[in-house]
């Protein structure tokens, strides 16, 4: 990151679906904004700290908190048509599994030393979304680490440890501490907070705006 570059922290959830649809619009929105220097850090949120590390059973877990199915139905089409837009396959009828994403979160925040945060993030959001993938699993998040460039059998090894699960309770933690009830919320420059998934040029104007009261 360069001295001048916009810093934008994306606090997020990899089982959250507007987050998905979040990252795929502020990635447009930095694809429109040419010679832009903006450097994206992703912060760790959890959407539901309820579920256990072992995960839950998706159906049993829309019941208890839905009611079912059916309650959330609507919200699936709505997502799958926004999806579509942005090119996300989303796929809800795929996922089988209500994941603990602590461990997620741990492999986003050691993927940062190799600057694949990003990369990570849109795999395990695809693996979860499209592929209906259980990414509390840890061979599914080592696979993820490999696929983007990242060493697999360190990941593996620092997943058997307890290594930054602290670190991840309290990012957690913070973010409740500095007002986030839900994600995304993207923090630009450490002082603006834009919140949930706006539109692609609703977040490009933000970012030249800010850019701009910066600058001056």
């Amino acid at each position: 990151m360069t001295e001048a570059a916009l810093a934008i922290d994306v606090i997020s959830d990899v089982v959250c679906p507007w987050c998905y649809l979040g990252k795929r619009r502020l990635d447009h929105a930095i694809e429109m904004l040419p010679g832009f220097d903006v450097t994206v850090r992703w912060k760790p949120f959890r959407l539901d700290p309820t579920i256990p590390p072992e995960g839950i059973p998706r159906q049993a877990y829309l019941e208890g908190k839905f009611g079912g199915l059916e309650a959330v139905r609507p919200i699936h089409e709505q997502l799958a048509d926004l999806g579509r837009i942005e090119g996300i396959d989303y796929h809800f009828d795929r996922i089988t599994r209500s994941p603990d994403t602590t461990d997620a979160h741990r492999v986003i925040r050691w993927a940062a030393a190799a600057n694949a945060q990003s990369h990570i993030v849109e795999r395990l959001f695809m693996a979860y979304f499209t592929e209906g993938r259980d990414i509390g699993d840890p061979a599914v998040l080592a696979e993820a680490a490999d696929e983007v460039g990242l060493d697999a059998t360190l990941i593996v090894e620092q997943l058997d440890s307890d290594m930054d699960r602290a670190t991840i309770a309290a990012e957690i933690d913070n973010a409740y501490e500095i007002g986030v009830t839900g994600v995304p919320c993207f923090v630009v420059d450490g002082r603006y907070a834009i919140m949930g998934a706006q539109e692609t040029e609703t977040l490009a104007r933000a970012l030249v705006d800010i850019q701009a009261e910066r600058a001056a």
